[in-house]
């Protein structure tokens, strides 16, 4: 197999690059365009969306139908080696379909329509060999490596997507195929790797990149307004408050224990939070929702920081973002033990039931020094989107050793 360390990637996937939320598809794009060209395909409209016309969706829908008349062009340099291109196809949405051949002809349909918009665009870029990188995108991209002939494919997985409503009925059947059938496949957490060894062999941790620009543990902060008057210690969490992702008996029962120690949640809640025990007790302080420039002055204020989440099949593989936050600020950490938390079992206390982080936050509180601080902010610090790049390409040169052994 001929290849060079600029060999160009096209990245398909389920994040569009006009959404407004973090993406690791769209941070892998961008890294990877520092050392070679990338083609980043913006997911299609499909005719669900069309007809539902959502407020949610409007600019994304508009956008879209602009291209579809050639009044916004397809395909775009957003910087520097990085091409956006847009299919202008509308195409069908069959997830109501029975999962076998009906599903599968017309999500063939689907895919055909989307790689006979994006061959030209190839040709254009001067793509003559590439490797496909795959987001989790299972069904809109399950024919993609026979269409588009790359030189590998490559299925990412970042979340457990097969655990949720809408990639349940079809996604238990058709991702282990994808994966199966993919050259390699990564994963973010060690989690989603096994799961994916379990189909391919050449499964591989590639870790977690994140964005820690806005956590500088060296700045000056100044306390919060709503943070005056709360008494130390102060045992905080960050983040979405919602019962599907995070123990809120456990919460109770821990506030309920330690009387002494204040809980400060920083975030937006759903209605189980809202209808909680939690908000008559006086030792636990609802800040709200802040902007995420804000974040690392509340957390500056924490002595410790938790991330009490539920284990279900949601959440036990997902990679914890908001703790290489907490660690980038040097704070000590408490979290609910899940295999993908392993790979910070060295910097962070992991617990099992309330009874386990009541002791291990005394612990925490106890111990904290200097040298503890400082080794937290420089294992967050190693969770850098160049150093998954890194990792990225060793299991495809490791995959490609593979072949020419093979060969």
């Amino acid at each position: 197999m001929n290849t060079s360390p600029h060999t160009p990637f096209l990245i398909v996937g389920l994040q569009p690059w006009d959404t407004t939320i973090g993406s690791n598809c769209k941070n892998i794009a961008v890294e990877l365009a520092k050392r070679t060209k990338v083609l980043y395909i913006n997911i299609p409209l499909d005719w669900n969306t069309v007809v539902k016309n959502s407020s949610d969706s409007q600019d994304h829908i508009e956008f879209r139908k602009n291209v579809r008349k050639g009044k916004t062009d397809s395909l775009v340099e957003v910087e520097e080696n990085l091409y956006v291109f847009t299919p202008s196809s509308i195409i069908l949405s069959i997830n109501t379909l029975p999962p076998g051949r009906l599903f599968d002809y017309f999500n063939l349909r689907n895919n055909r329509k989307i790689a006979a918009e994006v061959k030209p665009i190839l040709k254009k870029l001067n793509f003559q060999e590439f490797f496909l990188f795959n987001d989790n995108d299972m069904f809109r991209s399950y024919y993609m490596k026979e269409l588009l002939k790359p030189l590998l494919s490559i299925y990412y997985s970042r979340d457990n997507l097969i655990s949720t409503d809408y990639f349940k009925k079809h996604g238990t059947r058709i991702e282990p195929k994808l994966i199966e059938k993919s050259d390699l496949s990564v994963a973010n957490s060690t989690f989603l790797r096994d799961y994916c060894r379990q189909y391919n062999p050449k499964s591989y941790y590639i870790g977690q990149g994140c964005d820690l620009s806005l956590f500088d543990p060296n700045k000056s902060y100044s306390k919060p307004q709503d943070m005056e008057g709360i008494a130390n210690p102060i045992i905080g969490y960050i983040g979405f408050l919602t019962s599907m992702r995070l123990d809120i008996t456990l919460l109770e029962n821990l506030a309920e224990s330690k009387k002494d120690w204040s809980f400060v949640l920083v975030g937006p809640e759903d209605s189980s939070f809202t209808g909680s025990r939690l908000h008559q007790m006086e030792n636990v302080y609802f800040l709200g929702s802040k902007k995420p420039e804000e974040l690392s002055t509340y957390l500056n204020f924490f002595d410790v920081s938790i991330n009490p989440q539920l284990i279900n099949d949601m959440t036990i593989g997902n990679y914890p973002r908001k703790v290489d936050e907490y660690l980038a600020m040097g704070k000590p950490v408490i979290a609910t033990a899940t295999k993908a938390m392993s790979v910070f079992a060295e910097h962070c206390y992991l617990a099992t039931n309330a009874s386990e982080y009541e002791i291990l936050i005394d612990k925490a509180l106890s111990e904290n020094s200097r040298s503890k601080r400082e080794a937290r902010i420089n294992f967050a610090n190693e969770h850098t989107w160049d150093n998954s790049i890194d990792n990225l390409l060793s299991a495809i040169q490791k995959t490609i050793n593979l072949k020419g052994k093979n060969n």
